[in-house]
């Protein structure tokens, strides 16, 4: 299928077209990947490496908060070597609600020292320009016309590869290096690594492992973390009803229209007219047509992408771009000047200068610049709170994560040991907008 481009506008409209946007449906079924989940309780990496019970707490009222989504974020293919865990969570109590640090996001990071040392070894190699040796032409016999005195040279081109003396120093004879360029004689022969867990070996398909992503490293300077370990159960709030995770690639159908969802719609706050009062109707009719062209565009883009799927919980792309629902909010105003479209692609967070490449606040842990893995979509919260009475519920449209470009780990983690280390990750939350007279 073609890629989606926002921008484009002779796509075939008999076509579907599926973007690099992995979505995330809620399932009461067991699927592939017996990791990620929405609700519940969290599962640690190893139970030995538990998180900090600095990450466990709202940062409002200090209670405990209930785990909103879980993620399998291995990616073997960007992280060499890595194994990673995505967490949100969120404080239940009412007085904590659309308050900074009610939601909370962090990640768990395992690394293979072994592994990672190779991939780096092969990003070294990669960068190593590739000259090909050539045998020096006799400029004597090239400019006076002059033959070679020795009777046993040959009249090769000085160019040919033929001989042993002309072979690229840089390329294998069995391996053809343009294929890879990663690869290298003593390691081309080797399948690809995995860490050597056995709970991850023996995992048929993961939620993460279906994206598709180039390869990335790079250096840190990690801060430690200081805490007393993960909390008990039993000191946290019942959790949200646990669902397994399903996953498939998004696709738009070619009508990429819908109407206003019903949340946003004015159905009771206008008069309706007397029999016969048609100046009333009008007033009304001209009231809602102003309120509904006064809605954020970016807020209907919002509604009008979610309405190819409903019923996604999940959209995932590591750096890629968020799809956010509004850009008059805080959140909003941050990333929104960071987002662009590219030919043959979905939005992409351009790059800016040095730093905050992607708008976000740089990795608190080693300073390097952050980039967009996953945002929950609204219907999550349904999923959620399928089981819950009141209507005090959770009110975000949006909450978006951002995580360390690095995949970096706190300063003396033991990875030889296989110690995991956790780091608190950017989280944006992009409240619901209250609705009623006069507008957003």
């Amino acid at each position: 299928m073609d890629t989606y481009d926002s921008d484009s506008s002779d796509a075939d409209e008999d076509e579907y077209t599926q973007t690099t946007v992995l979505l995330g449906y809620a399932s009461k079924d067991p699927t592939d990947d017996n990791i990620s989940k929405l609700g519940g309780y969290p599962t640690w990496l190893d139970e030995k490496f538990p998180p900090p019970a600095s990450l466990a707490n709202c940062k409002v009222c200090n209670n405990n908060m209930s785990l909103l989504i879980q993620l399998n974020g291995d990616m073997p293919e960007h992280f060499p070597g890595h194994e990673r865990r995505l967490y949100i969570q969120a404080c239940r109590q009412k007085q904590c609600r659309r308050k900074e640090g009610s939601i909370r996001g962090f990640r768990g990071t395992r690394i293979d020292p072994v592994q990672s040392k190779a991939a780096q070894e092969k990003e070294m190699q990669s960068t190593e320009p590739v000259v090909e040796a050539t045998p020096k032409p006799n400029l004597g016999n090239a400019i006076f016309g002059g033959s070679s005195t020795n009777a046993s040279t040959t009249q090769a081109n000085p160019f040919s590869t033929s001989t042993p003396s002309t072979a690229n120093p840089f390329s294998g004879g069995q391996i053809a290096a343009a294929s890879n360029p990663f690869s290298n004689n003593s390691l081309a022969a080797k399948p690809p690594q995995r860490p050597t867990d056995p709970n991850t070996n023996s995992l048929s398909e993961t939620f993460a492992s279906k994206v598709r992503i180039s390869s990335s490293s790079g250096s840190q300077t990690p801060k430690p973390i200081d805490s007393p370990p993960w909390p008990s159960q039993s000191s946290f709030p019942p959790p949200y009803p646990a669902y397994y995770l399903d996953a498939d690639y998004e696709t738009l159908s070619p009508e990429n229209a819908s109407p206003i969802p019903a949340s946003a719609q004015i159905s009771n706050d206008f008069d309706v007219p007397e029999a016969g009062n048609s100046a009333g109707g009008s007033s009304s009719k001209e009231d809602k047509d102003a309120f509904e062209s006064s809605l954020d565009k970016t807020f209907q883009k919002f509604a009008d992408r979610l309405a190819h799927h409903p019923d996604q919980v999940l959209r995932y792309e590591l750096r890629g771009s968020p799809l956010l629902y509004s850009k008059l909010d805080a959140v909003g105003k941050m990333l929104a000047p960071y987002q662009t479209h590219y030919p043959g692609s979905d939005s992409k967070v351009q790059s800016k200068g040095a730093a905050g490449a992607s708008g976000m606040p740089r990795c608190g842990n080693c300073g390097a610049d952050r980039v967009f893995e996953m945002q929950l979509a609204p219907q999550a919260i349904a999923e959620l709170e399928v089981e819950e009475m009141g209507l005090e519920g959770m009110d975000w449209g949006t909450v978006i994560l951002g995580v360390c470009g690095q995949d970096c780990v706190p300063q003396g983690t033991k990875t030889e040991e296989g110690e995991v280390g956790w780091v608190e990750e950017w989280v944006g939350v992009q409240w619901e907008e209250i609705v009623g007279k006069g507008g957003r």
